[in-house]
């Protein structure tokens, strides 16, 4: 058994800690919002509400870490936008979040940190992306994701396994529902990068379960249908207005490469036909 944290049981951190905890670990969970405590109290995770600001962290932060091994990483950035370039006065809200997190991991018994990122790092370039690509994030989020990456990475105090996921999906969560009706939208031929909230909970687990740290994964499935073909099924199987492509608007082909999850933690993509 192993005591892990996990910071932002949300959409995804919620079904991971029940999973952990069917697979006999010792699960802290924290939350915004006070009407989840009970929730998560139901269901066997130690709750614990915690507000991480740029300015402060909640003062629960420290019982919430304390006798875990693990740390996971699970809250999205919440920006919008681009930004011109790293150089540009970006008031890096989220990197703060992290700076001022990361004392309080140094002080407590946490060794390993699993880092929950995005392929949004890799910015708009074209072609096969894998591990060894470099970066280069044109969007605000993905910018102040890559500097977190690095400020956890470059830490001695513990190691840090960086997961880049692609878009999310899941029952309750399909893109289509946002594209249904919509005329004249870019990129018809691009390539889908998308992964189902199972294969992220299972990616997760193999790293728990394989002790993989000191690692960057990219975590999307094998199957990359074009958008147009791929978002008009859905809209028909979910019986939506058909979105329109504009074969004039297409210049983006990335296709992000899941083969080092594949071969080195031997995973098996659960959901390839979404």
């Amino acid at each position: 058994m192993k005591h892990i944290s996990i910071l932002g049981c949300g959409w995804l951190g919620f079904p991971l800690a029940k999973k952990l905890i069917e697979e006999g670990h010792s699960i802290n969970g924290s939350t915004t919002s006070e009407n989840k405590l009970s929730i998560f109290k139901d269901f066997g995770i130690n709750p614990y509400l915690i507000t991480l600001e740029s300015e402060s962290v909640s003062e629960t932060i420290t019982n919430f870490l304390a006798k875990s091994e693990i740390l996971i990483i699970d809250i999205p950035p919440k920006l919008r936008g681009s930004a011109a370039s790293f150089t540009a006065p970006l008031e890096m809200t989220f990197v703060k979040k992290i700076k001022n997190l990361i004392p309080f991991i140094e002080k407590s018994t946490v060794k390993k940190v699993l880092f929950v990122s995005s392929t949004s790092v890799y910015g708009d370039k074209n072609g096969m992306i894998t591990e060894e690509t470099d970066p280069n994030p044109e969007t605000e989020s993905g910018k102040q994701l890559l500097l977190a990456e690095a400020l956890l990475q470059n830490n001695q105090n513990f190691e840090t396994t960086i997961l880049r996921f692609g878009g999310l999906i899941g029952e309750d969560r399909q893109p289509v529902k946002f594209l249904a009706g919509k005329e004249n939208l870019e990129n018809p031929d691009a390539p889908v990068n998308l992964i189902h909230q199972n294969d992220c909970i299972g990616v997760i687990l193999e790293i728990i379960n394989q002790s993989k740290w000191r690692e960057v994964f990219n975590a999307v499935a094998p199957f990359h249908p074009d958008r147009s073909a791929y978002f008009t099924q859905k809209a028909i199987d979910l019986n939506l207005a058909l979105p329109k492509f504009s074969s004039e608007k297409s210049n983006i082909k990335k296709t992000i490469s899941s083969k080092k999850i594949e071969n080195i933690l031997n995973y098996n993509f659960q959901s390839v036909d979404y």
